[in-house]
């Protein structure tokens, strides 16, 4: 067996998380290949690792591996994401962030969801991701052109807000005059989307949600459409440019320019464990229905 480990950053308690990973997949004779950003980071932080083989790009993890395991909060599945791609690779989240939504391995529960893991004692959750075209093409947006979470337009180096012509399939929505527009995955419906007034939709639903960034209209609502949906943006503003996002790399692009939103052919596959399934997770990060009158 071959296990790739990805990180970003050197956080309090990523020392021991590390080390109880590390400790485990020896123990069980696997194959370690860390992302080199994060192995020199590591070492850098004292952490003592052996001379284990290192990863820098999405190529390299089409050889052979059967799992990834991300040592981090949620963003750093997204960003696991970039790599992983349409490769099949399977990714573990270990929770060294805050929240957790798909990094639910507590640092606790490692070695018996490791296990887990090995007996195949756990379930694939298939993510859908949205994809985006822009005409004119933009080089900012083209080599990573999907995004886990959301896709984000937005008002850029003004306070004015903008003009987002939108069309489902060729038929013509509505007009938002907005600070900007977010299009969410079910995946992250419990991000941004949330804080903009979305929905919270079951990671597996085949839906999109479309939820406007502060919007001078009283009746433009967030709307939840078919994940088959195309959807063509039209940004028009007083400044030159706006900003585009997808998850967290961000771009900026001429007005006039007509964005393409649409799903992916591939999915990302999140294992998960029972007990520390969706359900739970938003009662326990979100306070789900917490009334201190019960």
């Amino acid at each position: 067996m071959k296990i790739a480990v990805f990180g970003q950053y050197y956080q309090n308690n990523t020392h021991s998380i590390v080390e109880k990973v590390v400790a485990f997949l020896d123990q069980k004779n696997i194959e370690i290949c860390f992302y080199s950003v994060f192995y020199h980071k590591l070492l850098e932080n004292n952490v003592e690792l052996s001379n284990y083989k290192t990863f820098d790009s999405h190529e390299c993890l089409k050889d052979n591996f059967d799992y990834l395991i991300s040592i981090g909060g949620d963003g750093t599945i997204l960003r696991a994401a970039t790599f992983v791609r349409d490769s099949n690779l399977p990714i573990i989240g270990i929770n060294a962030g805050r929240l957790g939504f798909l990094a639910t391995v507590q640092e606790e529960n490692i070695e018996n969801l490791l296990n887990r893991v090995l007996d195949n004692d756990f379930s694939i959750s298939k993510r859908t991701l949205v994809s985006l075209q822009s005409n004119p093409a933009n080089s900012d947006l083209e080599d990573i052109n999907f995004a886990l979470n959301e896709i984000t337009v937005s008002r850029k180096d003004t306070t004015s807000m903008i003009t987002i012509e939108t069309y489902i399939n060729n038929e013509y929505l509505n007009s938002y005059w907005a600070d900007g527009l977010i299009i969410s995955t079910p995946t992250g419906s419990t991000g941004y989307s949330l804080s903009c007034g979305g929905p919270v939709i079951m990671p597996t639903s085949n839906c999109f949600v479309i939820t406007p960034i502060a919007p001078h209209n009283l009746t433009a609502r967030p709307l939840i459409i078919p994940d088959d949906s195309q959807l063509t943006l039209k940004i028009k503003g007083r400044e030159d440019q706006y900003l585009v996002s997808l998850d967290s790399r961000m771009a900026s692009v001429s007005n006039e320019t007509v964005l393409i939103v649409k799903k992916t052919d591939f999915f990302i596959l999140i294992v998960e464990f029972p007990e520390e399934g969706f359900l739970r997770t938003i009662r326990k990060k979100l306070l789900w229905g917490e009334d201190k009158r019960n």
